[in-house]
């Protein structure tokens, strides 16, 4: 008889131990308030003489209650003395929006070894960024497929220190698959990617005006943009040809011819024929077309511009690296410089500026695209050889600022640039401004403290070495970020655990 008993005791023993061990599971990932923030108090007010609010730059306070903005209240206001709890002055510092860059690559799945979620994340926070929205490749199997974004989402949890969207991949193979790429945007992808030329990266191969009308198409449905890499090969200005040795390598220049503008006004020339179905009662109403990393601002940016005074739905970008450096001043062999589409000379960097200042660039991005420093071959210094992308994800806000005071950029203009514009870009209603409401997504920096990249300045990347900023003097200091209200970064800590989260489009 107790034998009997014992039978059927232990199954409910076994199913109750099971309950036991998944409730331990469940509670145990998730993590606390002291884990995600340096800051103990989940209430508590920010305090400045310069806030970056939508209605301009004011002193006053910012009450955080919740991982929201509760309110905001200027330093004239009678109400100023009435602030209730953990006060945090940060007296002449900036406050303003965290940063939101819509075009990362962290590699994560796949290639977390050129730079992953974690190094990536940590030093998005360090550089006062507080959202990314990750590109479809690099990582490995790239982002093509509902099932391959859940890889991705998988490597994100409890690894991200900021918030993260992921963009989608538009290839040849998806296409003209309707049920792949709605599985892929019903999956919550921002939007989606795709490349006309040749991406470097085998399974994300190059799309045509086809591929891309599709897309727009499917798009449309869904209010999203699509991302493109506008380049295409021209033939009669095809690569070098080396064989007779009068091209050196070596030489930035040798680079440079071998991605002329003509690249991107080939590819601008075809893409805008395509956006005027994206006006009002065209077939691709509702789809937006972006164009990343506008590097020639001359008949490229006139196309544009062109096509935006017709009524198209189109943006475009450009970034720090574009804004900062010349062709003139990248010397021989130095291959943290090889981007694509190329650095240009002077005379094209003064006119992106214009451009950028005009409004005519709505937004900037840093494309942060690092890899291993034998695959960026620093030593052996052959641009056509060496992997193409700047590494730049901690240095974007003080890059943007250093040098862009020559030409009396205001803080509006980059909370504009790269806040607000990207945040809706992104379909992130709750981000990108310091207003009521949105997530108190913060970042603190001192705009006249002066610093050098060197090897004393603590970097967060994975492979600082790479990256054409180290050598270079900024200014715009980060001091601290916030994400969600958790106080994530501050002067060379992070906060103990990564409480991130991953942004699903709904």
């Amino acid at each position: 008889m107790a034998s009997v008993l014992l039978w059927r005791v232990l199954p409910l023993l076994a199913l109750l131990a099971s309950f036991l061990f998944f409730f331990y599971v469940q509670n145990s990932s998730k993590l606390s308030h002291k884990e995600c923030s340096l800051l103990p108090h989940q209430s508590y007010w920010i305090t400045s003489k310069r806030i970056v609010t939508p209605q301009g730059v004011i002193s006053g306070a910012v009450e955080i209650r919740g991982g929201k903005i509760a309110s905001i209240v200027k330093e004239e206001d009678g109400r100023g003395n009435s602030k209730v709890g953990h006060i945090v002055d940060y007296g002449e510092a900036v406050v303003m929006p965290g940063l939101i860059d819509v075009h990362a690559h962290l590699d994560d799945p796949g290639r977390a070894e050129w730079e992953g979620f974690p190094s990536g994340t940590k030093a998005a926070a360090a550089g006062g960024i507080t959202t990314l929205v990750d590109m479809p490749l690099n990582n490995f199997p790239s982002t093509v497929s509902q099932e391959t974004l859940k890889l991705k989402i998988e490597a994100a949890e409890e690894r991200i220190y900021v918030d993260i969207g992921f963009w989608g991949g538009l290839v040849p193979e998806n296409a003209f698959n309707s049920s792949i790429l709605e599985g892929l945007l019903n999956a919550g992808v921002l939007g989606l990617k795709s490349f006309m030329c040749p991406s470097g990266i085998n399974d994300f191969p190059m799309t045509n005006a086809s591929h891309i009308k599709e897309g727009l198409s499917i798009l449309a449905k869904y209010r999203r943009p699509l991302l493109v890499h506008a380049e295409i090969q021209q033939e009669s200005e095809s690569h070098l040809e080396l064989k007779d040795g009068s091209h050196d390598p070596r030489s930035y220049s040798t680079y440079l011819q071998t991605r002329p503008p003509s690249w991107e006004e080939a590819a601008i020339r075809e893409l805008v024929t395509l956006t005027k179905e994206t006006r009002t009662g065209g077939l691709a109403e509702g789809a937006q077309l972006h164009i990343v990393h506008l590097s020639d601002s001359s008949s490229s940016l006139d196309l544009i511009k062109e096509a935006k005074s017709s009524g198209d739905s189109i943006t475009v970008e450009t970034c720090p690296h574009y804004l900062a450096f010349s062709a003139e001043e990248i010397q021989d062999g130095d291959t943290r410089f090889k981007c694509s589409p190329p650095i240009r000379d002077a005379a094209n960097n003064k006119k992106l500026w214009k451009a950028l200042l005009e409004g005519h660039i709505d937004m900037l991005s840093s494309d942060h695209s690092p890899t291993l420093p034998e695959l960026k071959m620093l030593d052996d210094g052959n641009f056509l050889k060496a992997w193409g992308g700047i590494s730049s994800l901690q240095f974007v806000l003080p890059v943007t600022w250093s040098y862009g005071r020559k030409y009396g950029i205001t803080l509006e203009q980059l909370a504009l640039w790269w806040s607000e514009r990207p945040a809706k870009f992104a379909g992130q209603e709750l981000k990108g401004a310091i207003a009521v409401g949105n997530h108190a997504d913060i970042v603190i920096w001192e705009p006249d403290v002066e610093f050098e990249l060197n090897d004393d300045y603590p970097v967060y990347l994975k492979h600082p070495s790479i990256s054409a900023y180290m050598g270079t003097k900024l200014s715009g200091r980060v001091s601290a970020t916030f994400v969600r209200g958790n106080l994530v970064y501050k002067e060379g800590k992070h906060a103990p655990a990564a409480c991130g989260v991953p942004i699903l489009a709904k």
